[in-house]
């Protein structure tokens, strides 16, 4: 390269997010994953690298029916919260675009993935189970685990969950380190995969 010709410019990461949003159009980016996995950490982080909104939708479920999750689950059944995940989550989807985290059943419901799949891109946090109990053992609000033996039921979900969320568009590995190279992680990712996809209008 002589003197004379610029340097190739890197692109920056201000630059890389503005890109990613115009890709993104009018959909929403949906964390799905296990509990423990990081969707709400990382989601926050990544609506702000974005300057898109955050929502968590086991908030927004909370809000809805005025009541905790476990609340729900001890009143009502799992079933009921199912449904209700469905519903605000389908919701929620109108709303775009966003950064949407969603519980860790609610990506297994077929009408809730189809719901996904129009409306926005789905990326699989994708945590092993090491790392999930080692997260999951720090908060005592997960209705799923009040069993007997924690460790057998989230051997059980991961069986029965992940061959559901590698269904998702984009799947990346959540590891423990700081929460800002996830971060730098699902940022590629979302580049990568968008970067091959046409551009929304």
């Amino acid at each position: 390269m002589s003197k004379n010709e610029p340097d190739a410019v890197p692109v920056t990461a201000a630059a890389q997010g503005r890109t990613i949003v115009e890709r993104l159009g009018d959909r929403s980016i949906v964390l799905v994953g296990m509990m423990g996995a990081g969707k709400t950490s990382i989601g926050k982080r990544l609506g702000q690298f974005l300057d898109l909104p955050f929502i968590d939708a086991d908030d927004a479920i909370e809000e809805a029916a005025d009541m905790s999750i476990p609340d729900i689950f001890a009143r009502h059944g799992e079933a009921e919260f199912r449904a209700g995940e469905r519903r605000v989550i389908a919701r929620l989807l109108k709303q775009g675009p966003q950064v949407l985290a969603t519980g860790g059943g609610a990506f297994m419901n077929e009408a809730t993935r189809q719901a996904i799949r129009e409306a926005g891109l789905s990326l699989w946090l994708k945590a092993d189970f090491d790392v999930i109990m080692r997260r999951v053992r720090r908060r005592s609000n997960r209705p799923l685990l009040k069993t007997d033996d924690p460790e057998a039921t989230v051997r059980k979900l991961i069986a029965e969950r992940y061959p559901v969320y590698a269904l998702a568009d984009i799947t990346v590995l959540s590891a423990d380190v700081p929460h800002e190279e996830m971060v730098d992680v699902v940022v590629a990712a979302l580049a990568n995969h968008l970067a091959a996809q046409p551009e929304q209008s």
